[in-house]
């Protein structure tokens, strides 16, 4: 069983008589990339500022490898943070930058080989006598992770490091980051507001909602078993339709239409919410039933086409199905179509849910 790094319990931050976070447990394992994300405002910063010693808490305990570290300061932590700015010295070389932290610590020889050392892992060989201004977004930010890496930390704590870049920089240094996480089996925590991001890098995945978790698990966990509708509006796109329970394993939408889903032991006549990712939907084969409808819209994305439709008995419905890309031209506005909701599919909340942003 893997060891826990960091062990937060009840953690509390209010500003007057507003909480932005609210009660929080997490555990992240050693050697683990956890994600933090949810909404602008929900938290995630500065929960993730209160892990370092930037923002006091107002009540709760943070503990680093059993250690309470709740009222330490940040360089008693034992941690390392990247900010979103990167936060590097203007003034000094790339290999300034990096050694500040080690400077207080270690000898100038020992200094300069641990920076040289940084530069070979993070690829930057032969940068060492730049400036900051001198290099791209990209090798600004593997700057930034070599400094907080310098000080050996127990926790890599990271600020949206990636939000700045340009998209196609962006995919790259996703594979990168975490590669170099892997490699050097630093335990890492990164707050980012994009949720495709999390589940490239991320091991774990912390959604957060209005200063709470809502759900920590593997990205596969959170994508595919979404603890509630707020979840699965969030990390991706889901179809979410009105109805109630008609029967066991059965459901009626819009008091026209059955379809089959895992109703657990939901009662007869419970009103609730299907989502079902426009993934999950497919066009019914030759012969087979589905949920008639007609195309409204269709867009191409490249390896997906997505559809949307507006099923019989539900005007002003659209129901978005992804289609795979295929030689065969999709069907495209006007023209009637099938669609099948697969039951292992379909997700089921109360009414009452209530979907993200």
């Amino acid at each position: 069983m893997n060891s826990v790094a960091l062990k937060v319990r009840d953690l509390t931050k209010r500003f007057g008589g507003q909480a932005a976070v609210d009660a929080v447990d997490l555990d992240v394992e050693t050697g683990s990339f956890t994600c933090l994300i949810g909404p602008s405002g929900c938290g995630k910063t500065t929960l993730l500022r209160m892990l370092a010693g930037l923002e006091p808490s107002t009540w709760g305990r943070i503990e680093i490898e059993g250690r309470d570290v709740s009222a330490s300061s940040p360089a008693e932590r034992g941690v390392g943070m990247v900010f979103q700015s990167y936060a590097l010295f203007p003034n000094m070389t790339v290999a300034a930058n990096i050694g500040f932290g080690a400077a207080r610590t270690l000898r100038r020889r020992e200094l300069a080989a641990k920076v040289d050392s940084l530069l070979s892992v993070v690829g930057l060989e032969g940068f060492g006598r730049r400036r900051p201004h001198e290099l791209s977004g990209g090798q600004q930010q593997r700057v930034a992770i070599a400094r907080a890496l310098a000080t050996e930390p127990r926790i890599l704590l990271l600020d949206e490091p990636l939000s700045a870049l340009d998209p196609l920089i962006r995919e790259q240094l996703q594979g990168e980051l975490k590669a170099l996480q892997r490699r050097l089996g630093v335990t890492t925590v990164m707050v980012t507001h994009d949720q495709s991001e999390a589940m490239a890098v991320a091991d774990r995945i912390a959604v957060m909602r209005s200063g709470r978790i809502e759900q920590t698990g593997s990205p596969e966990a959170v994508y595919g078993e979404p603890a509630n509708l707020f979840v699965a509006s969030f990390v991706g796109a889901a179809n979410v339709l009105e109805g109630r329970v008609s029967g066991p394993g059965a459901v009626r939408l819009w008091d026209s239409v059955d379809i089959r889903a895992e109703t657990h032991e939901r009662a007869v006549g419970a009103a609730i919410l299907a989502a079902i990712r426009p993934e999950a939907v497919r066009l019914a084969r030759p012969g087979e039933a589905g949920l008639n409808g007609a195309v409204v819209d269709r867009r191409f994305a490249g390896a997906t086409t997505r559809l949307e439709v507006e099923p019989e008995g539900a005007p002003g419905v659209r129901l978005s199905v992804d289609l795979p890309a295929a030689a065969v031209p999709p069907p495209g506005p006007g023209e009637r179509v099938a669609i099948v909701l697969p039951p292992e599919r379909i997700r089921l909340f109360p009414a009452g849910d209530t979907p993200c942003c």
